[in-house]
């Protein structure tokens, strides 16, 4: 009797590698990812070009997260560092709220903004290859408080954004001294009895490291998100999680 031989694919699980992009190439690569997310998958409004491009880009660094495999260019970060914003002109969420108050940290405080990741690969490793990069990025620029806009869909009218933002403001709401006003206030809606709105995972994990909501939301009308205002100085952040990010390997 003759054995027949059987063999087994292996299925390998994707290997990420994070860095910063280095040439045009790549920050168009990112800037292509950005525009399926948000405009493809999201339904902003950023015309037909396929490319997710704006003023500011020009004077960020883009953490960029590279699937070794197929070689595609899978998540992505924009980082707006002091420099960065004063050769800009300021910071990108200076268009969307008054940041009066962040006047004296201005010289160590780094924005973050365009976050998305692949549709096939919104798994925790991506996110985790994100924050390593992110973090020694920070600590390579002895950078003490971060800060941006964080993102709610405002699908459902902004039922689920008014009741996010209620439920994070009862938790992680900042100091008065850290108060950043929105300059289109989202109009709040009122929340059914019962309605859950679950916060998204990228906004939760802020949070859990250490972060603030910095007031109302602001009303994004290109994107049609509401926009948190999140801000977290580097002295809160827990250390449990910074060791993890940094124990990751980063570009």
């Amino acid at each position: 009797m003759q054995l027949q031989e059987h063999r087994t694919e292996r299925r390998h699980e994707p290997t990420y590698r994070v860095a910063i992009a280095r040439t045009a190439g790549e920050i168009e690569e990112a800037q292509r990812l950005r525009f399926r997310v948000f405009a493809e998958e999201m339904g902003a409004d950023l015309g037909d070009s396929g490319i997710d491009a704006d003023r500011f880009d020009p004077f960020c660094d883009h953490l960029v997260v590279r699937e070794l495999t197929t070689g595609e260019v899978v998540g992505t970060y924009r980082v707006l560092g002091p420099k960065g914003a004063a050769n800009a002109g300021g910071y990108y969420s200076e268009q969307e709220f008054d940041l009066m108050r962040f006047a004296p940290l201005r010289d160590s405080m780094v924005e973050l903004g365009r976050s998305c990741i692949h549709p096939e690969h919104r798994s925790g490793a991506v996110v985790t290859q994100l924050w390593s990069g992110l973090a020694r990025y920070i600590m390579r620029h002895r950078l003490q408080y971060l800060m941006g806009c964080a993102s709610v869909s405002l699908a459902d009218g902004g039922v689920s954004a008014s009741a996010i933002y209620r439920k994070a403001a009862e938790t992680w709401l900042c100091p008065p001294e850290y108060r950043a006003f929105p300059k289109n206030p989202l109009p709040l809606r009122e929340v059914p009895e019962g309605h859950r709105a679950a916060i998204p995972a990228l906004i939760k994990g802020y949070f859990r490291v250490g972060a603030w909501v910095c007031g109302d939301p602001a009303w994004d009308p290109e994107f049609n998100t509401a926009d948190l205002m999140i801000m977290m100085p580097m002295a809160r952040v827990d250390m449990r999680y910074a060791r993890h990010f940094l124990g990751q390997r980063g570009g």
